[in-house]
């Protein structure tokens, strides 16, 4: 069985330090592909710490809700530290390839970097197709190749001295392909698909910046690093360096998203 890029306590608790910055970016690119808008009830499934749902919040204002839901106990805990004070979140402990609620209970479903986690994307859409009212939005945000992803390219270079995790990373950008999202979009039900990429390049001061919350134990990438020996640990992040070009000054990481989305 494969080593999953699982999230335990100390994934999550660095999760915002190492990742925070590169998901932010792209929600309302997200929320505008759900259709996110005032008043209305959106779930935010595999929420993390929070992130996608704190941008809901804005977007739905007073007369709206969301609720966010994970299957990690652990990120559902620091998506309640991060959320405590809005009056109109609930939490869950969900799995989103079979949720507890009730058929058409929300207006808009945002999954953002979850989908391609899932062990089976199509019944997770299934799912996420169910739990909307009729005329509702998803969208899902996923990665495309690991040179353009934040973390994606330290996955794959740990994967060479840990082949244990090549699966789970082979999966992070399994949905990198547009013709196959569509396709899992149509199949599961959803009308008007719509699929776009958008990239930005992020500049940090030192490669000890972008690598630091990483080499901490910082989300799945940095609970996978942790297990490796420290000789190959020294090795992955020599590696790493030299992928970004790393000249002692500051490095730029650039990175792209993909945005599936569709209505019931």
């Amino acid at each position: 069985m494969a080593r999953e890029l699982a999230y335990y306590d100390e994934a999550a608790a660095e999760y915002d330090r190492a990742f925070a910055h590169v998901s932010s970016y792209f929600l309302p690119a997200l929320l505008r592909a759900a259709g996110v808008a005032s008043g209305m009830k959106v779930l935010d499934i595999a929420t993390g710490t929070g992130l996608a749902a704190a941008e809901s919040l804005r977007a739905v204002g007073s007369t709206g809700h969301v609720v966010a839901a994970d299957m990690s106990e652990a990120m559902v805990e620091q998506a309640k530290q991060r959320l405590s004070a809005a009056p109109n979140v609930t939490f869950a402990v969900e799995d989103g390839q079979s949720l507890s609620f009730a058929d058409g209970s929300f207006d808009a479903l945002i999954c953002s970097l979850g989908l391609m986690f899932f062990p089976d994307p199509s019944r997770g859409l299934s799912e996420f197709l169910r739990v909307l009212r009729p005329g509702g939005r998803a969208a899902a945000s996923v990665l495309t190749v690991p040179e353009r992803s934040y973390n994606g390219r330290i996955n794959a270079i740990m994967a060479k001295h840990l082949p244990a995790i090549s699966e789970a990373t082979e999966r992070t950008f399994s949905l990198g392909d547009a013709v196959r999202l569509r396709q899992l979009l149509e199949t599961a039900g959803f009308r008007n698909v719509e699929i776009s990429r958008e990239a930005h390049r992020f500049s940090l001061p030192s490669f000890d910046a972008y690598f630091g919350p990483f080499e901490r134990g910082g989300a799945s990438t940095g609970q996978a690093y942790l297990t490796l020996p420290e000789s190959v640990r020294d090795s992955v992040r020599k590696e790493v360096q030299r992928s970004l070009g790393d000249t002692g000054g500051p490095v730029e990481i650039e990175v792209e998203f993909q945005f599936g989305s569709g209505q019931r």
